[in-house]
């Protein structure tokens, strides 16, 4: 009997940068690698959407519509390429009009991608009919989703094969245009029985000639063995990556996979040997980027705090920017609560987003004292529905904090009934700032907000964390770098001018001789220095020097965490100082302004 022929995307350039290195890499570093896995037979891609279109312009400085111009041509004009794709939310972790929506689908497939794979992080069915129609209408292929994970132990009430059954009829009985239908478990969490049981359901319920495809993380340990078990159950097809994007945090590698199936009754249907020389290729690649230890490895905590591989690693390159990763270990804890009382969405991006801003919320400043926007927002009904009711004391504290009303309006009425958001505004800001206003610069304003202008207006800056070598021992100068010790831990140091790179992230400083006087004094005058309140970005500054303010204004804007946080004015005054400029990164405590 001839082997089955298991189809399988390479996730490597999407989800493995995603979940290894915080989606934080720059084109021309991997293009070489995707010219050597089309050499070697690989003709389905993951090549972008996700965290990979935002990451471009918060991070590398790049345009992500010319990362996937570049994408096709390495890949060759037959090769499949791949984008994902939130519903609504489309490659915005804010929801969006429809207007939005459709530019996203159009301008994607204008930019060289045939498949957008879309999917609802609460499976609410009503986010995802526009969206696969858009996709559909633009003449791309749509693949849908239905999103798994395991309930924390000790919680039921969704996430069986029961609940994934009503998905996936809710979304045939909604004649959402569809070709193919992916299980997408981006935690890694649902257990081999679950997966061979919601597989089996789907492959009775659609017709036989519909690709299956199943979608896992190994960051539980168990990738390899639901894998396995999906295709027995009947799946047609599976995603796999690449060294060093594989294993830990990111999906099975395509050779563990493949010895995985010697002796089955499956087959890859791959050169083996010519797919290790792409590995090869794709491990020299990447041997300057700091891969972190937590990527690397199966987290026994998953299961009861289900934090996806792609945002994993995002979370804790956030927190390594903020001086925060002390906090991890007690952040993932707390995720259990924030999940149970919740709604139980799963966790995938931008749930798991709003899952880890509570919860390091609860952490930072005590449980439930500070309602995570996103995260108030979702148990409110802004975003959907979620599979159960959220707890109704967390609805009522975030009601209060937020002033906002639960709603049971559809998300697509609550945006396109929302000036601010959409094209029109979107564009309106970039001639506002004497910008072009093609359709790429509208999309990435309106799904990038501030940082998009921030990009379009030259004003971004490179934030990647490559390996710095040791410094000299001896007493090295600044052409060698210098060893720093701070409160226990070491950083590699190297000046260059008024530049310093710390542990491969680099900063504007300027040095002074003496350390003469605070910003307050200098300001002329009795002041008050107004602090950050955590690390950050400073996003926007509200005010000038000179100006008048009463107690409460705002000052500035600041994110941290993906989180956007005023900074108010403690008391009236006249601002004498701004000690920061919008784009800096700035640490805790340090002086922001300087009121008089």
């Amino acid at each position: 009997m001839a082997k089955k022929k298991v189809k399988f995307m390479c996730t490597a350039f999407r989800d493995g940068f995603q979940s290894v290195y915080g989606a934080r890499v720059l084109t021309e570093d991997f293009m070489p690698a995707v010219e050597a896995a089309a050499a070697a037979g690989i003709d389905w891609f993951e090549a972008g959407g996700g965290a990979r279109f935002q990451s471009l312009y918060f991070y590398c400085n790049q345009d992500a519509f010319d990362m996937m111009d570049q994408f096709r041509k390495a890949a060759g004009p037959k090769a499949d390429l791949q984008t994902l794709a939130r519903g609504v939310n489309v490659v915005g972790l804010d929801s969006q009009p429809s207007d939005v929506i459709k530019a996203h689908a159009e301008l994607f497939k204008k930019h060289g991608i045939t498949t957008i794979r879309n999917f609802d992080a609460l499976n609410d069915v009503n986010n995802l009919i526009y969206s696969g129609k858009c996709i559909k209408d633009a003449g791309l292929k749509h693949q849908v989703c239905v999103t798994m994970m395991e309930l924390p132990p000790g919680c039921s009430g969704a996430h069986d094969a029961a609940f994934y059954e009503k998905t996936l009829r809710a979304i045939l009985d909604a004649d959402i245009p569809y070709d193919s239908v992916c299980f997408k478990d981006a935690s890694g969490t649902s257990t081999p029985a679950k997966v061979y049981e919601t597989i089996k359901m789907a492959r009775k319920l659609l017709p036989a000639d519909v690709l299956i495809d199943f979608h896992s993380h190994e960051t539980a340990g168990i990738g390899v063995t639901c894998y396995k078990a999906a295709l027995e159950a009947g799946a047609d097809a599976i995603d796999l990556s690449m060294s060093p994007a594989s294993g830990g945090t990111c999906q099975p590698d395509i050779a563990t996979m493949w010895h995985a199936l010697r002796g089955t009754d499956f087959d890859l249907g791959i050169d083996i040997d010519k797919v290790m020389e792409a590995e090869n290729v794709f491990k020299e690649c990447m041997k300057e980027y700091f891969l972190p230890p937590e990527a690397t490895q199966v987290e026994p905590m998953i299961p009861w705090s289900p934090m996806p591989g792609g945002a994993l690693t995002a979370n804790t390159q956030m927190l390594r920017d903020n001086g925060l990763m002390d906090k991890y270990s007690d952040v993932i804890k707390a995720m259990k609560e924030v999940v149970e009382r919740g709604g139980y969405g799963t966790s995938v991006t931008p749930v798991s987003q709003f899952y880890f801003q509570q919860a390091f919320n609860n952490v930072i400043h005590g449980p439930w004292e500070k309602i995570a926007p996103g995260y108030g927002k979702m148990v409110l009904g802004y975003f959907g529905k979620t599979p159960v009711s959220p707890d109704p004391e967390i609805v009522k504290l975030a009601a209060e904090q937020m002033e906002l009303e639960p709603t049971t309006k559809t998300v697509l009425e609550i945006n396109d009934a929302d000036k601010t958001k959409g094209l029109a505004p979107a564009k309106a800001e970039l001639e506002k700032e004497g910008l072009e206003t093609s359709p790429e610069n509208v999309f990435i304003a309106a799904t990038c907000k501030e940082k998009g202008i921030m990009y379009l207006k030259g004003e971004a800056s490179v934030n990647i964390r490559k390996n710095v070598a040791p410094a000299a021992s001896g007493g090295g100068g600044a052409a060698d770098g210098y060893t720093v010790t701070v409160g226990g831990k070491k950083y590699a140091v190297k000046l260059d001018g008024n530049k310093a790179t710390v542990n491969g992230k680099n900063y504007d400083i300027s040095i002074a001789a003496g350390a003469g006087g605070s910003a307050a004094a200098a300001s002329g005058g009795e002041g008050a220095e107004v602090k950050a309140p955590l690390p950050g970005l400073i996003l926007d500054i509200k005010v000038n020097e000179g100006d008048a303010v009463a107690e409460g204004d705002i000052l500035l804007v600041m994110e941290a965490m993906k989180m956007e946080s005023p900074v108010k004015a403690p008391s009236a005054g006249t601002v004498g100082s701004i000690n920061v400029r919008k784009g800096e990164q700035v640490t805790a405590g340090q002086t922001l302004v300087t009121l008089n």
